[in-house]
């Protein structure tokens, strides 16, 4: 007799204890095999989906998306342990569990297309839990719809953003009734935010006039009462939370202080435009900017070291750290994240700018793994994307130090002994004074302006 196992949300690690549900991989009903992704998460870190240690029959889902979830509670149930005459997934039933909850890994068994049951399949003695089947609603005739409408449909919904499901909850809006004008019918935040306009002109256009006394003389002005408004409260929960809660601990505990100093990229630029134009079967792929101010923070950190560490306060111990695992800010639609790319100090220019490529495509489409997003020992921090030329960051707890650098902008500078107009950059390095002194931060920054302005220094080091 099949058994309803129940399926609570795990510990996705790093100290996280709270997901927000995004998206429903399976409907009740469904078959499932072991370890086959049952539904995706939002949490602090990334976004993630949970797969499902049994194999079974889903029973019930606890939960809407949007709920969010604490760490160990219920997501399904799950009907295991059915025979072949009763659930059949591809010609082999699935009834055990892998054991393994942690998202990312999993048995490497085949993942079963998903099918329906009868309701009448699942049944059982009084301690099985029976499954609770809703008739069929009978069919509305369809009304007319504005053409970024269509008919309720059932399957999961084509968004990727949690900002577009977020904004389309705030307005009450089924996304399930729009018509995506993405890829592949993708639905973007246009698409919402036309159908929330369209639905504010209908309302408008079928709202009664008041009606005007005649009786008042045609010269009083007519007094219109403006609505009042009212406020917005957001919730600081997900990614907005854990930034709030890292940037006020990072006030907190760090004595941090900010040095800067503006330097000449003019050669820095020619360099890397030499790079990109080379052609021929030698020719790798473009380097950016930002690949290359990462290897000179590895060649900088590897003259400093100190600014590789961090403060345990239990001890009462500076830890420096042997390897540089260097974060980079990246704003996204979920806000502010900061992948890591591992082991840079072992990677070149090319190798760096491949790395940051893919972190930021995953950030883009908030596929970042937890993973991605942790272990940063040093941060890089390129604010010259938003056309500001200084900024006084907060240091990335537990970290030790950020660099910043602004826009790379034409400006006068005195440049071997005559003034020339001249690729010029503000580079700022804020850092935790209790790791070391303003010498030792001086003595970075001052290196890393001279590899910008001779990045022929680096070759002593390559």
């Amino acid at each position: 007799m099949p058994q309803v196992l129940e399926f609570k949300l795990p510990d996705l690690g790093e100290g996280l204890t709270e997901a927000e549900i995004v998206r429903w991989l399976v409907e009740v009903g469904d078959v499932v095999a072991v370890d086959q992704p049952v539904v995706e998460v939002e949490t602090a870190k990334a976004m993630v989906e949970v797969p499902c240690p049994y194999g079974g029959v889903v029973t019930a889902r606890f939960g809407e998306e949007g709920t969010e979830l604490p760490v160990g509670a219920p997501l399904l149930t799950v009907a295991v342990g059915s025979t072949a005459g009763d659930v059949v997934v591809d010609g082999a039933a699935e009834a055990e569990s892998s054991g393994n909850v942690l998202v990312g890994y999993g048995t490497g068994a085949p993942a079963a297309r998903r099918r329906r049951v009868r309701p009448e399949a699942i049944s059982g003695t009084p301690a099985v839990m029976p499954v609770a089947v809703q008739p069929p609603a009978p069919v509305a005739a369809p009304e007319p719809a504005p053409a970024t409408v269509r008919s309720e449909v059932a399957g999961p919904v084509a968004v990727v953003s949690p900002l577009v499901r977020k904004l389309a909850r705030q307005h009450d809006l089924d996304l399930r009734r729009l018509t995506g004008s993405g890829r592949d019918g993708l639905i973007l935040r246009a698409d919402v935010e036309s159908a929330i306009n369209a639905a504010a002109r209908v309302t408008v256009g079928t709202a009664p006039a008041p009606a005007l006394s005649t009786h008042a003389p045609a010269s009083a002005p007519l007094s219109v009462q403006a609505p009042a408004s009212a406020e917005e409260r957001i919730p600081l929960r997900g990614v907005r939370g854990a930034v709030a809660d890292k940037l006020s601990r990072s006030r907190r505990e760090i004595p941090d202080a900010t040095c800067w100093v503006d330097a000449d990229a003019t050669e820095l630029m020619a360099a890397r435009a030499v790079m990109n134009g080379s052609g021929g079967p030698a020719a790798g792929p473009k380097v950016s900017v930002l690949a290359l101010l990462a290897r000179i923070c590895t060649a900088a950190l590897a003259r400093f070291p100190e600014l590789n560490s961090t403060v345990d306060l239990d001890a009462r111990e500076i830890v420096r750290l042997p390897e540089v695992h260097l974060g980079f800010a990246a704003q996204t639609e979920r806000g502010l994240v900061v992948p890591v790319v591992r082991g840079a100090q072992a990677r070149n220019a090319e190798s760096i700018g491949a790395e940051i490529g893919r972190l930021t495509e995953a950030a883009r489409t908030g596929t970042l793994t937890p993973a991605d997003l942790t272990g940063g020992t040093f941060t890089l921090n390129n604010y010259g994307v938003f056309g500001v030329d200084g900024s006084t960051p907060i240091i990335n707890h537990p970290e030790a130090a950020m660099l910043g650098v602004g826009r790379i902008v034409a400006k006068p500078w005195v440049h071997q002994g005559e003034l020339a107009v001249r690729q010029v950059v503000q580079l700022s390095l804020t850092f935790d004074h209790r790791v070391c002194d303003g010498g030792t931060a001086g003595g970075f920054l001052r290196y890393v302006a001279d590899c910008v302005e001779q990045p022929a220094l680096l070759l002593r080091t390559l």
